[in-house]
């Protein structure tokens, strides 16, 4: 069981990655400053957008956006932490479990945002899996059943705690 959980863990963290650079890809390069000494216009300045256009390969059912929650998000599963703000959002309703994965921040040590996820994955019947880190990254992984699985993992900077939930979950989690 250790080594199932460690390789769970090591899983979720690669997909974890995988779905921030993947959101990163998405995010315009530039912001619309202009650069220090430089004049511009206000018809000069691209308008950024929180939201990713469709990728020509996007299937029907999947989506990610920057800054919100995509539309169709399981909120009552994964509700945002309160005074946490969203820094990416996607969903696979595609897969068998589908994929969920949600970013985000708040001025709050991570042991409080895993007592807040922790709770709320109870409440729906999910078991905490041994073990709280991955090195010295603060890990949590949850299991429901056979297929269902969430992960939670934090980086804590400067007082600033940002958590990347990943979850399969089944159809029906996620109406």
């Amino acid at each position: 069981m250790k080594v199932f959980g460690q390789r769970k863990r090591a899983a979720a963290a690669i997909a974890a990655a995988g779905t921030l650079l993947a959101l990163a890809a998405c995010t315009p390069a530039s912001t619309g400053t202009p650069a220090a000494g430089s004049a511009s216009t206000p018809a000069a300045s691209p308008q950024s957008s929180t939201t990713a256009p469709p990728s020509p390969s996007a299937e029907p059912g999947t989506s990610a956006t920057v800054g919100a929650l995509v539309p169709g998000f399981p909120q009552t599963l994964l509700p945002l932490m309160p005074g946490a703000k969203v820094v990416s959002s996607s969903f696979d309703k595609t897969t068998v479990p589908a994929t969920v994965a949600l970013v985000g921040s708040i001025s709050a040590p991570a042991a409080n945002v895993l007592a807040f996820y922790t709770k709320g994955l109870g409440a729906h019947g999910f078991k905490a899996v041994p073990g709280d880190a991955v090195g010295t990254v603060p890990s949590k992984d949850f299991l429901r059943g056979d297929n269902e699985t969430v992960n939670i993992s934090i980086m804590e900077t400067g007082g600033v705690s940002t958590f990347t939930i990943g979850a399969n979950v089944a159809a029906e989690s996620v109406k």
